[in-house]
């Protein structure tokens, strides 16, 4: 099995790039910007510069745009062409525990606790010990009638593995204004799932390559670049599990203002995008900008060929 992390990163090697640098079974592809220093280096991974980026897929280096998270796109294309069989997108903040990837549950069948719900979304987050938070992503309209239970535990099989997080944990901007919250979540409710889709990050996640084609980090929708890419490959069927923490996010400063205004997308967009998506996964190319939709269609080309 051939395992690669991807990340991207405008910083100097942090202490989590240089963890998951040394980490012999997997391979690491760190997907420079241009902010990054120009003399980036890592021991054993492999660095792509903005140069060779350009040099790689020069249309879709262009249409993506720079100084944004979703360079980490080249990346999922130079992963899936490398022949990897499972692709770990990280950030370049969030410090692995030791036990990070020792484990590997995309493409097996596992035993999850499954909680039934009549709402549209699953809220992962509020299914924890940290039940007043939830999920960057999730619909608003839904928080208040958010209802758990008790799960049924059920064998799935596992494309998607969304690793938990301890510390600062990835909710909205309108949630961590309220709570400022500092998580240390329980790892004996994990692993667990909803019976409709949920919203998941790019920030400790692991994606089966049959994924890949389907998974884009859409660019120009401000913070909904994962989470709606996380909502259209549920739609198209992959499952997600959501597993205990396996990192701690030391979190790079953020200003939670500017976040909540690049988030606005998503509150105005989200329930109403699961809805259609619940219809027909490809009707989300009516909430997308013109150029998010360019340069979607020069990243499918890759897996068009492949």
């Amino acid at each position: 099995m051939r395992k690669i992390i991807v990340t991207t990163t405008i910083n100097p090697p942090t202490e989590a790039i240089l963890r998951y640098d040394a980490m012999e079974d997997w391979e690491l592809i760190v997907i420079g910007d241009r902010k990054t220093p120009t003399d980036y280096r890592l021991d054993r991974g492999r660095y792509v510069s903005p140069t060779e980026q350009d040099a790689y897929d020069p249309l879709l280096s262009e249409a993506i745009g720079w100084n944004c998270i979703q360079r980490r796109n080249m990346g999922i294309v130079m992963a899936y062409e490398m022949g990897a069989d499972v692709v770990a997108l990280i950030d370049d903040d969030n410090i692995p525990e030791p036990t990070w990837g020792k484990e590997v549950r995309v493409g097996s069948e596992i035993e999850v606790s499954v909680y039934e719900t009549s709402l549209e979304a699953f809220d992962p987050v509020g299914a924890t010990n940290h039940g007043e938070l939830w999920h960057r992503g999730y619909p608003l309209e839904l928080l208040a009638q958010r209802s758990y239970g008790y799960p049924v535990v059920r064998r799935v099989q596992v494309d998607i593995d969304a690793g938990f997080w301890n510390g600062d944990p990835d909710i909205d901007a309108i949630c961590r204004l309220e709570h400022a919250p500092e998580c240390d979540f329980d790892r004996s409710l994990f692993p667990l799932t909803g019976s409709v889709m949920a919203p998941f990050n790019s920030q400790n996640t692991m994606l089966a390559r049959r994924v890949l084609p389907y998974y884009f980090l859409y660019p120009y929708i401000g913070r909904m670049d994962d989470i709606w890419a996380a909502y259209y490959v549920q739609a198209h069927g992959f499952q997600a599990v959501f597993s205990e923490p396996s990192v701690f996010q030391d979190r790079n400063e953020h200003d939670l203002i500017r976040d909540m205004k690049a988030e606005i997308i998503g509150y105005t967009n989200n329930l109403a995008l699961i809805r259609d998506l619940t219809k027909d996964p490809e009707s989300i190319v009516a909430y997308l900008p013109g150029p998010a939709i360019r340069a979607w269609d020069l990243y499918r080309k890759h897996f068009e060929r492949a």
